[in-house]
């Protein structure tokens, strides 16, 4: 029983210091970039996977796209500035929410469309 009470201890503390020499990945000289980070690569698509985003992401391109993001943080870039960018690169549905412009009219109203539709048809349907 001592032998292996002293194989279970060793494994334990084993176990509970692996963490003392582990490394952040990114490091960011404040918490603030670290929550812009984390916001921006949750806004962003994975330019590989179908419907993940960064943040859930493993893919070697989201890999070096998240070292690109944290290289422009530490630039002084704004978050509009970096959305800028991965959709110059990747295009305007790398972005969870794309801008409102001439192309995405249809893309932001058309729910305001359907609804006042399918509303305004249940109420003339009601009346007749």
């Amino acid at each position: 029983w001592r032998c292996f009470r002293m194989r279970y201890i060793t494994i334990l503390i084993f176990i509970l210091t692996l963490n003392i020499f582990s490394d952040t990945l990114y490091n960011f000289e404040n918490e603030n970039d670290e929550a812009r980070f984390n916001s921006l690569i949750k806004d962003i698509r994975c330019p590989k996977c179908t419907s993940g985003s960064l943040s859930s992401s493993n893919a070697p391109i989201s890999e070096d796209l998240k070292l690109k993001i944290v290289e422009m943080i530490k630039d002084d870039m704004t978050d509009q500035q970096i959305k800028e960018y991965v959709s110059s690169r990747f295009g305007m549905e790398s972005l969870y929410e794309p801008v409102l412009n001439k192309n995405t009219y249809l893309l932001w109203y058309s729910p305001f469309i359907l609804l006042f539709l399918a509303l305004s048809l249940f109420i003339f349907r009601k009346s007749s």
